[in-house]
């Protein structure tokens, strides 16, 4: 069953796993955790403050079974959140990117943050807040 959620998410880890050679090359880390590739480095940090749209800094992005970050430190911090949309793209693989969109666009529409009122972030939090009981403490 595991090996389904991969297969289903990998449309989507395709974009992440882009960036493992890319942050290798400018002195970046990967590593795994739980089953999802974490990676960070100078070239990640790039890509999270000057191409990903947001207010204020984003520590780390989701793609599929793979987790982009500034630093180990907040990968650290960000991982029951992450790992939460990890889950997320297991259950609506290539649609997840799609639905993001669309549900940060009915949020706009409906007078809330594009990020803060999105559905799959708001379920992210509050996996973070109450640390899933699956998962223990990050």
């Amino acid at each position: 069953m595991k090996l389904l959620k991969y297969i289903w998410a990998f449309p989507n880890t395709v974009l992440g796993l882009f960036f493992i050679p890319l942050a290798i090359a400018t002195g970046g880390r990967v590593q795994i955790i739980d089953g999802v590739l974490e990676v960070h480095g100078r070239l990640i940090s790039g890509f999270l403050t000057y191409c990903v749209p947001g207010r204020g800094r984003v520590s780390a992005i989701t793609l599929g079974h793979v987790i982009l970050g500034h630093d180990g430190r907040s990968l650290s911090a960000d991982r029951v959140h992450e790992h939460e949309h990890v889950r997320q793209y297991e259950v609506l693989g290539p649609l997840f990117i799609p639905v993001y969109i669309a549900a940060s666009i009915w949020s706009l529409t409906g007078g809330r943050e594009a990020y803060a009122g999105n559905f799959l972030e708001r379920k992210a939090f509050k996996a973070q807040n109450g640390i899933r009981k699956d998962q223990g403490p990050a």
